[in-house]
This record gives structure tokens, sequence and C-alpha cells, in this order.
């Protein structure tokens, strides 16, 4: 009897514990409701339709609809005490208000696709503000712009720029159900970078809610807080409504590839190569590298996929690869004719021939487990190294790497144009990529494990002092504040690899428009001390 005695303390103490979590919920959840509803006005709809807490039977629905990652949904995973999905610009002034009232922390999604998960999980009572439905986008022909709210999808963005023209497209990301509202926050890059520059290098205008509750343009927030949330973050400082974006010209045919070799196909020899052309070639020509560890006649060896585009035909194409990078063996055959809208779904792997509507889906083929971080390469790895890290890759086991070339427009824009440092002088980035089906804890350990030693073998290579990375390639491995005591020398850590000598400005904009640090994250901004 006296066995059994500590698992009937501990069964009594689960329900006790559970029972009180319900409580608090409870609690917030109507107080919240009352806040929301004191500061609507009376002929608003029912604000409870955007409101969400555990009893109710579309909770886990909706939590679960935008999470990207599976290791951030399982039952262990900390639940929000209540999900809000505003519907209208002012909903989102009044989460913010009432979050603020009962002294709760407010995470913010817009698609769920940051890979540790920030947007949606934390270690202390939590709100998710979840801007799914405020996804509207306006294009304007003539000015040859768009406003895009926060909670659209790229692939909806691409979608809509095709039904209005065929010689204009927008510079972002190749997955559709990113978010924009993370995505441009935090930078965004694609495959027109080199040609184009980052997707917010072409933002003009914002609208952002801000600790006061209030709606704000460019102009009512000032240049200070406009530059910060085009790179810095846009979680940091308050939440970002909508964007104004320029579009930019595409030509009526663009061009893909995709051209594999392995270790026996001499594929060292191409990627050292490319490491030396990548950045300099024509800016219309975009080339990708995927590194895999892959067996082949039941051999362990690494298979290399350059991955292009190109802003033209094959015949300028062939002309622009036979001059600067022979190397590739490329041949007609290789070259794949289409529109850009074309080459937004080739890129994001859907058979030729889909129709562009199916990137209008918000829901992805698959969600795996997985784990990424980032490097950025500022002198050519030699063959002998190449060689040695190839070695390691298969030692480690399962991570690959995606290389993804600079130069060309990149390094024309001052470092501090943007909180986005990362321009001259890089000749690619490099992403840490592994995935995984198996589940449980111990899976999960064990493929991390193996991308923190691949990392930990890259550090010869890579950019140093510091080390850096990029923001839309959440790390927490690189560092953390305590959730909600963000001090400046934390912040540090981690915010001077993802924005270098951008960090001391990005806090003063912080300590500018949000002293208090009610908006924060486990990476997020501090303000300098008070």
């Amino acid at each position: 009897m006296m066995g059994k005695f500590p698992s009937l303390v501990f069964f009594f103490l689960f329900i006790f514990v559970s029972s009180l979590s319900l409580a608090c919920s409870d609690s917030s959840y109507q107080t919240f409701l009352q806040c929301l509803k004191t500061k609507s006005p009376p002929q608003s709809p029912e604000i409870s339709s955007i409101l969400y807490d555990p009893t109710n039977s579309s909770f886990q629905t909706v939590l679960q609809s935008y999470v990207r990652n599976r290791r951030f949904n399982r039952s262990t995973t900390p639940k929000p005490l209540l999900i809000v999905t505003p519907k209208t610009e002012t909903h989102v002034s009044y989460a913010v208000l009432c979050a603020q009232a009962i002294n709760i922390q407010l995470k913010i999604r817009s698609g769920g696709h940051d890979y540790d998960g920030i947007s949606y999980v934390s270690d202390q009572p939590f709100i998710i503000l979840d801007m799914f439905n405020l996804r509207s986008i306006s294009i304007d022909l003539p000015t040859q712009t768009a406003w895009v709210q926060a909670g659209a999808q790229l692939g909806e963005l691409y979608y809509q720029i095709s039904t209005k023209s065929k010689t204009l497209g927008f510079p972002a990301g190749v997955c559709p159900t990113v978010g924009v509202g993370g995505h441009f926050s935090g930078g965004g890059y694609g495959n027109m970078l080199r040609k184009y520059g980052l997707s917010v290098d072409h933002v003009t205008d914002a609208r952002i809610v801000d600790v006061k509750g209030r709606i704000l343009d460019r102009k009512a927030m000032g240049e200070d807080l406009f530059w910060a949330i085009r790179g810095g973050g846009g979680a940091s400082f308050g939440v970002v409504l909508a964007y104004k974006i320029g579009l930019v010209p595409v030509p009526e045919t663009v061009t893909v590839f995709r051209v594999q070799r392995t270790l026996a196909q001499n594929a060292t020899e191409v990627v050292y190569r490319w490491q030396y052309v990548a950045d300099k070639i024509d800016n219309g020509l975009f080339i990708r590298v995927l590194l895999q560890p892959v067996t082949v006649n039941k051999t362990r060896t690494i298979r290399a996929s350059f991955i292009g585009e190109f802003l033209g035909d094959c015949v300028k194409l062939m002309e622009v690869v036979g001059n600067g990078f022979p190397e590739l063996g490329f041949k007609k055959e290789d070259c794949m004719e289409m529109s850009w809208i074309g080459s937004v779904l080739y890129w994001a792997n859907f058979d030729n021939g889909t129709k562009p509507e199916v990137l209008l889906s918000r829901t992805p083929d698959s969600v795996n487990f997985g784990k990424r971080k980032s490097d950025y390469v500022q002198n050519p790895i030699s063959k002998d190294g190449l060689e040695w890290i190839w070695k390691k890759m298969i030692e480690v086991g399962k991570t690959g790497f995606v290389f993804n070339p600079y130069g060309g427009r990149m390094s024309e824009i001052p470092a501090g144009e943007t909180p986005f440092p990362h321009r001259a002088g890089n000749i690619f980035k490099m992403q840490y990529s592994v995935n995984w089906n198996e589940e449980g804890v111990d899976a999960d350990k064990d493929y991390i494990n193996q991308i923190r030693r691949l990392y930990s073998y890259m550090t010869p290579f890579v950019s140093k002092s510091p080390r850096g990375a990029y923001l839309n390639y959440r790390d927490l491995d690189i560092g953390t504040s305590a959730n909600g005591k963000n001090s400046y020398e934390e912040g540090k850590v981690y915010g001077e690899k993802y924005f270098m000598g951008n960090y001391a400005r990005l806090v003063k904009v912080k300590t500018m428009v949000d002293p208090g640090n009610f908006f924060r994250n486990e990476q997020s901004i501090p303000p300098f001390p008070s």
C-alpha cells in the first residue's frame, strides 16, 4: 500500500494543478473578454467570436492549423490561455491593450514557420494573437505597388500579382505558406535577391499597432520605428498589420533548372568553383546549392543539387553559364522555360502544369519535425576543406546544407539601410537543415545533436566576431533572454549575430517605443535599462 502512496499523491497533485490551470484560463478568458467588450463599440460584431479558450471545441484546431514544426505540437507543449483571431485592425488594438490590462504575454503569429516555435510557445502564461484573418491584398497596377496584410501568405501574394500582370513579381521566399508578417519583418529573401535584394528593400509604408494601442502608418510612427520593422523583427516593437510594397519587373519568360552531381561525378570541384562565381555572375541568375548525405549503390556519399532561376530565356542562360560557370556542365536540355508564376510553382515543388490557384491553399503537404541553423561564408572554402566537410556530414548522419548566393544587389545596399546587416562581403548564406518523422523526445535529441555537431565543425569556415546568423532562421541555440526579463547584455549575445552593428540602434528604438518591454519573446530586442 505504501508503495502506491507516492503515485496517489502525484495523481491528486496533477488533478489540482490541472484544475488550477483551467481556473486561471477561465478567469483570464472572462477578464480579457470583458475588457474587449468594454473597448468595442456597441455596433461591432460579437467579440467572443474571435476568442478561443481551451474549453472551446475549435481551440486545438485553431492552435494546430499554423504549427509548422511538429516538435511544438505535442501534448506536453505549453499551450496558450487564449487564442485571439482578430478580424479588424481595431481588434488588434484592443487585444494589445487588454493583454496589458491583465499583465499577460502576447505572442504574435502570422504563418507559424518560425523554426523554433517562438510565435506560439512560451514557458510562462501567454496569449496567441493569430493574424490569419487579416490577409487582404490590394494591388495598384498604375503605381506597381500593393498593400499586403500581415496574415496573408506568400503564395496568396504571388497568385494575386499573377492575376494582374505577367511582367510583375515580388522578391520573397519560395515557400508559399510562409506568412507575410514574419517574413517581411525579418528581412525576407528568395531567388531574386541578387537582382532585387530582400523583401524589406521594397517596403515603402506599413501599418502597426504600438504599445499604446494606436494604429500608425509610416508618417505617424516615424522613420526610426519604420526602419526597425523592416528586418529587425516586428514582434519586438508592436503588431505589424500590413506592409506597402513595390512590385518589381520580371520577364515574360524565366528559366529554371536543376543539375545534380555526386562526389563520384566531381561534385567537389563544381561546388568549389561555384563559390567563386555564384555571387559575381549575372545578377539575374540565382544558383542555390542543396547538399545532402545520400546512399548510392549501398555507399554513403554527398549529392550536390544546383537549383537555379534565371530572369531570361534559355539561350541567354546558356551563354551566361557557359562563360561564367562552365564547370557546371550545363546543357540545353537542363533548361525549363516558363512564366514567373510558373517558376513560383516549380520552387514550391509542384508538378509542371499545376494551376496557380494551388498557391491559395493554406495547408502544407506535410509537417515534419525539424531544426534549422544558419551561417555566412565570406571566404571560399578550399577543396580540402570541402572534402573534410563531406566526411563530417556523412559521419553526423542526416543534416544537410542549403547554400544561397549573395552578391549583386545585396552588395550594393549599405549594411545600415535596414536592420538586416548581412550585405557586401558575404559570398553566400548557409542554412543547416534536418527533418525527421520519428516520434519522441529521444529522436528530437538525436537529430538536434546532429545539426549542432555539424554547426560546431563549420566554425573555421564561416563569419567571425560575431558569427552571423539570419533572424528568419530563428535559432534559440545562439542565445536567449530570460523571457520577460530581457536585458541588454543577454540580448547582445544573439542580437549582434542577427543584426551586427545595427543591434544598438534597434535597442534605442525599442527603448523609445516600448520602454516597459511589453512586446517580448525569447529573442526579442530589449530596451535599455531604466
